[in-house]
């Protein structure tokens, strides 16, 4: 039987009289890549927080991995085993790039006890370097992560995510700004630690050519609803995506 990693059950969101999410519903099954695409404005963020619990739905409720996850915090999501980057990037410019990724890792390690009284890294810094080379960040490890390139920032964000051995990972557009050549780097990434470690990946994505090459399903959003479900070929060939895209 197919093991459900994410469901999200009848989200519906509104800011005023503006519905941002109307009664979305999918599952996500453990291993699957699922791609999030939409016109701006189409809910994929908002949809996004309120899996998160950085937004309260109005209506509807989620579950990561057995577990109802409305309003809960992102510590707590951590410890269920949800990792994330954001369309913001979450490094600390003033520190290195292996500062950075121990620093994730203590968000899902250890006590705070341990924290205090504990080596200066946490015991981390074996795992934050296996880290750094499977994202192949080797040169740049002790750099201030502030001195990289965007689309360098970017891979280390990702290996912030990935160092908790999450089960579940939602990537905030990670082709943004990334020059063609990191860009093909990451996704050999992704799919080699989606099919090293089973992770399920739930991706929202502008970029159609990045989405449709990484992504198993995939699902569309327009005015907050989902408009279309299916694999990529499905997908290109839907003419309401293609509408909801160019306007008719």
């Amino acid at each position: 039987m197919t093991e459900t990693v994410l469901s999200v059950n009848h989200i519906s969101k509104s800011f005023g009289g503006i519905h941002a999410v109307r009664d979305v519903s999918f599952e996500v099954s453990r291993g699957e890549v699922l791609g999030l695409i939409g016109p701006n404005g189409s809910g994929k963020s908002t949809l996004f927080n309120c899996v998160l619990g950085q937004l309260r739905p109005d209506k509807g409720d989620v579950h990561i991995n057995g577990h109802r996850v409305a309003n809960m915090r992102a510590s707590h999501l951590n410890k269920l085993g949800v990792g994330r980057t954001f369309q913001q990037l979450s490094v600390f410019p003033q520190m290195s790039v292996l500062d950075n990724i121990i620093l994730a890792g203590q968000e899902h390690h250890g006590t705070m006890a341990s924290r205090l009284f504990g080596p200066s890294d946490a015991g981390l810094t074996e795992e934050a370097d296996r880290m750094i080379a499977f994202f192949r960040l080797e040169h740049l490890r002790d750099e201030m992560a502030g001195s990289l390139s965007y689309g360098q920032q970017k891979l280390v964000d990702a290996a912030m995510a990935f160092m908790a051995g999450p089960s579940l990972v939602l990537l905030d557009e990670p082709a943004g700004g990334v020059n063609l050549t990191m860009l093909a780097n990451l996704k050999e990434r992704l799919e080699t630690y989606n099919r090293e470690h089973d992770t399920t990946f739930v991706v929202i994505e502008h970029n159609m050519e990045f989405v449709m090459s990484l992504c198993t399903r995939i699902i569309v959003l327009a005015e907050g609803a989902i408009i279309a479900e299916g694999t990529p070929e499905e997908i290109r060939s839907n003419q309401q995506v293609i509408d909801a895209y160019l306007g008719g």
